[in-house]
């Protein structure tokens, strides 16, 4: 049984949490920044988002394994070269980006509160049941990819 099967996919979450932070984004005031340099911030944070997000798609693809993370079972290998050297979550961590960028974008404190919501909840409903999947199929070999990579950055 897939214990990730009834979950939200982390993609389907953040852009749920990207249109919420969209729609409240007037019920907010807006924080004093120039618009030059806030543009130029979220451009940077945006990139990196990109950047480490296709990082690890293509990580994935080369070592021909699943890249759902509903279906974590499938997972054929344990993927930790590449951006998973630095990161054991790279998708969530440009998930999570990405939605800081927005967040920036927006200009307003409330919008941080996507990104922290985010990370929250895909900490503890998806990170910590596929860990425990990982652990079972990998066994020493996670627990040893664990103790060299941090869970974020």
């Amino acid at each position: 049984m897939n214990v990730l099967e009834n979950r939200l996919p982390p993609p389907i979450l953040c852009l749920l949490i990207a249109l919420a932070m969209w729609g409240g984004n007037s019920a907010s005031l807006e924080f004093v920044m120039d618009d030059r340099l806030r543009i130029t911030v979220a451009i940077v944070v945006l990139a990196f988002a990109f950047i480490v997000g296709f990082s690890a798609i293509r990580a994935f693809r080369q070592a021909r394994t699943t890249i759902n993370p509903v279906d974590i079972e499938a997972a054929s290998s344990l993927v930790t070269d590449g951006i998973f050297r630095y990161t054991r979550n790279p998708m969530y961590v440009s998930l999570a980006a990405l939605l800081t960028g927005l967040a920036i974008l927006l200009a307003t404190p409330i919008a941080f509160l996507g990104p922290v919501a985010f990370v929250l909840y895909i900490w503890r409903f998806q990170i910590v049941p596929e860990e425990r999947v990982m652990q079972l199929k990998f066994g020493k070999s996670y627990a040893d990819y664990k103790t060299r990579v941090r869970r974020w950055l």
